[in-house]
């Protein structure tokens, strides 16, 4: 079980990774979890009112157990895969989420100030998800994907766009981490 506990190796991780994506080359598949999204909504009978989800959704129904398994496995690991230590901060980054008054995740995979319900249920919060959704929302189609899609099949295919994506995907993050979060919290 220990195998399953710890993280694993880059090497071991970055060749599995690329395994799969030969075998969605092989199949003819791109990966990315965006893209649920639109066949959901289509699916649901958006078509009738917007033409850019008049597509036949059936062609991406196998992308929809990539979804379904991500959420699954998600709930498996948190619930049956908790080892005792499955979350170790470094002791500077428990200290500057101290100086911004975040509480420590006391072995959460994120702290509560940020993405507990009571955080999310506040003006603030809410506002911030608000605006968060709407980002993604429309940034996802008029970027051509989502993270996982440009930094996994669109860099693996060698794609000058996913490059340019995810450079500014973290840009983004670092903007995030260190402008946004102390301004916000």
């Amino acid at each position: 079980m220990e195998l399953l506990y710890g993280t694993w190796h880059w090497s071991i991780s970055g060749f599995l990774i690329g395994i799969t994506m030969l075998m969605l080359i092989y199949f003819g598949k791109t990966f990315g979890m965006s893209s649920n999204l639109r066949t959901l909504c289509t699916i649901l009978g958006a078509k009738r009112k917007s033409n850019y989800f008049n597509f036949d959704w059936r062609e991406q129904k196998w992308n929809l157990a990539v979804v379904f398994g991500a959420v699954l496995g998600g709930y498996f690991a948190t619930h049956f895969l908790n080892g005792s230590h499955i979350l170790e901060l470094n002791p500077r980054t428990l200290q500057q989420l101290q100086q911004l008054n975040i509480d420590f995740p006391n072995g959460k995979i994120v702290p509560d100030a940020i993405f507990s319900i009571d955080a999310m249920l506040s003006v603030k919060g809410f506002l911030i998800l608000l605006l968060g959704g709407f980002l993604i929302g429309f940034g996802t189609p008029y970027a051509g994907g989502c993270t996982s899609g440009h930094a996994i099949t669109g860099l693996s295919n060698l794609q000058l766009p996913s490059l340019i994506a995810v450079i500014g995907f973290f840009i983004g993050g670092l903007i995030a981490s260190y402008f946004l979060i102390p301004l916000f919290f």
